[in-house]
């Protein structure tokens, strides 16, 4: 038992160091497309979220995806509106309420980004089988939602 479990703490420390890595380099190529629209990297995974919403979204709602305040929500769709990837727009059905929208030409050009950047990203998943695909399915949701768990831990934690 005990070769068995050393062999899984090998697995999990290197499973730790991959990781960690795999953060980073996530986190810089993050950095350098924002860098590339002149957007902030926290700005550009708003809009990439905002695209995956399917319609337009409060800016509260936006403080939802993103783990921001409201505060910091807003001060976000600004930078996003004078960028002119959102508008605002009073909601059809309250016009009390604004809703936050992306502009099409520009989420386009986004797409067309990604759709450059990407082209290989697919043939990384060509040995895999189904199965194998749906376990690191399963593993990429309980990594966001636990990553969502920690933001709000962390923000929630003033020390």
């Amino acid at each position: 038992m005990t070769g068995e479990g050393d062999a899984r703490a090998r697995l999990l420390e290197e499973l730790s160091a991959v990781s960690r890595r795999y953060m980073a380099s996530y986190a810089l190529f993050n950095q350098a497309v924002a860098d590339r629209l002149g957007l902030h990297p926290t700005d550009l995974q708003c809009l990439n979220l905002l695209t995956l919403e399917g319609g337009p979204v409060t800016t509260g709602r936006i403080a939802e995806l993103t783990g921001l305040t409201t505060g910091s929500a807003t001060r976000l769709v600004d930078r996003l509106e004078r960028a002119g990837y959102v508008v605002r727009e009073r909601d059809a059905g309250d016009r009390r309420r604004v809703l936050v929208a992306t502009v099409p030409e520009k989420s386009a050009e986004f797409g067309r980004m990604w759709e450059r950047l990407s082209g290989g990203w697919s043939a990384l998943f060509d040995d895999l089988d189904d199965a194998e695909l749906a376990l690191i399915i399963g593993h990429m949701r309980r990594t966001v939602e636990f990553s969502g768990e920690q933001i709000a831990r962390l923000r929630a934690d003033k020390a």
